[in-house]
């Protein structure tokens, strides 16, 4: 697979100039709602009118009972229902609901955009797929052979969670506000593995971003969090923190995106603290980085402009197992607004 040269990456991000990416619009975005959920409908409804989705990118499923796993033929069938609604501009789909959020093992958002991987599940702890998306600009005048769309969840536990989400995502700015990228190196030695792709600490100039590589466990009490990565199977002190809008903030662990579950702790609970997208695994991939996001591509594509979808896209090697959720749209460094 591609390797990644971690000096460049690095001299990118620390120029004096970050060159402005062509963001994902919201005309290029498509809606899911699941008609059988209130909440789905409700917020789905304040997604539209917060990010102005056209009425045409809306698509309506009817998925009973909130299962979080579905079978391979139940997904297939709902994936077939969503593309025959979406119109062909529609780059990226947010479904609107927490879950499901698996098929089988692989996550649902993986599933439909880079295709079911029914050999992962043969395999939890193997390689996974290669996703066509993986350190590319985005989003592409088309998308790549074989590719299908970007695609998120946007959590439905809470309608003033998710609204308040939703204002998160939809901030944008005319200074880029002093803000800190947290990267930890932790004591749990198993869940370092990504940690040889932190960015040294150092400082973003043009965009008014500060990069903090620390070794600690737990980050307390920092109040201008835009990037926060860690590798804990639980993380502490969420409640002391302030995450700006647009925040993405992730852990690498075994089962984050087991997000109705509680042997891990939940990627749902980065959003309920204040982050504005998220990544966890539904199942147990094995502590490979490349089934989680790369540090230096989710930041170097995300201060340069791109949406919080493409950013968490770009970043991740083999998706299969792993959940994006959020605020698809989120581009708190983006150009043109």
């Amino acid at each position: 697979m591609r390797t990644i040269s971690l000096p460049f990456a690095i001299a990118l991000l620390l120029a004096a100039k970050v060159a402005a990416a062509a963001a994902l619009a919201p005309s290029q975005l498509g809606l899911v709602v699941n008609d059988d959920e209130p909440n789905s409908v409700a917020i789905a409804e304040l997604y539209r009118v917060a990010h102005q989705i056209p009425s045409a990118n809306i698509a309506h499923v009817r998925i009973a009972n909130k299962p979080r796993k579905l079978s391979v033929a139940a997904f297939e069938e709902l994936k077939k229902e969503i593309d025959r609604q979406l119109p062909a501009q529609v780059r990226a789909t947010l479904m609107v609901w927490t879950a499901p959020y698996a098929v089988e093992c692989n996550s649902i958002t993986a599933a439909y955009t880079n295709g079911f991987d029914a050999e992962l599940c043969q395999k939890p702890c193997g390689p996974g797929k290669e996703s066509p998306f993986f350190d590319k600009n985005l989003p592409p005048a088309s998308p790549p052979p074989a590719a299908g769309r970007l695609s998120m969840l946007l959590p439905t536990e809470s309608v003033e969670q998710a609204r308040a989400l939703i204002g998160r995502g939809a901030t944008r700015f005319m200074t880029p506000p002093a803000a800190t990228a947290y990267y930890l190196v932790t004591s749990e030695s198993a869940r370092n593995s990504r940690a040889q792709f932190f960015p040294p600490s150092g400082k973003v100039s043009a965009r008014n971003l500060t990069i903090r590589q620390m070794k600690a466990d737990v980050l307390d009490g920092a109040q201008d969090v835009m990037i926060y990565q860690t590798g804990m199977a639980r993380v502490a002190k969420l409640d002391t923190l302030h995450f700006l809008p647009g925040a993405l903030a992730d852990h690498l662990t075994s089962t984050g995106g087991d997000l109705l579950g509680d042997y891990q702790m939940s990627s749902l609970q980065w959003l309920a603290a204040g982050a504005t997208a998220s990544y966890g695994a539904v199942s147990e991939p094995c502590n490979y980085w490349q089934k989680f996001p790369n540090p230096i591509l989710l930041l170097k594509n995300y201060v340069g402009g791109s949406t919080a979808i493409e950013a968490y896209w770009s970043s991740v090697a083999w998706p299969g197992q792993g959940v994006f959720i959020g605020d698809p749209l989120a581009a708190p460094y983006k150009r043109g607004d």
